[in-house]
């Protein structure tokens, strides 16, 4: 994904003027997972989070907790995009 592709997506998030409260701390987090619901790009951060490992903040409705669990499961994954798109839940035009 190319850097403008990046930039694209994300000017289309529901929270694109939130980013402080995409990063609680503690159980705050399952709050601030609500902005996510109903993103037409929640897929698309979530990729984002996936495919960079990164720690921090609620990404595409998963909390950074959530997101390590998974990543610990599925060490084999190297392309969450691919895996997402495989499984239809990410359509190619995105």
């Amino acid at each position: 994904m190319s850097l403008a592709e990046a930039s694209e997506w994300t000017l289309r998030a529901k929270c694109r003027d939130m980013a402080d409260a995409l990063f609680p701390e503690g159980k705050d987090q399952k709050r601030a997972r609500h902005v996510c619901m109903g993103c037409p790009v929640r897929m698309e951060c979530l990729i984002e989070a996936l495919d960079n490992r990164i720690e921090w903040g609620v990404w595409g409705g998963m909390t950074e907790r959530e997101r390590r669990h998974l990543l610990r499961t599925r060490p084999d994954i190297t392309s969450w995009r691919e895996v997402l798109t495989r499984y239809g839940q990410l359509s190619k035009a995105s």
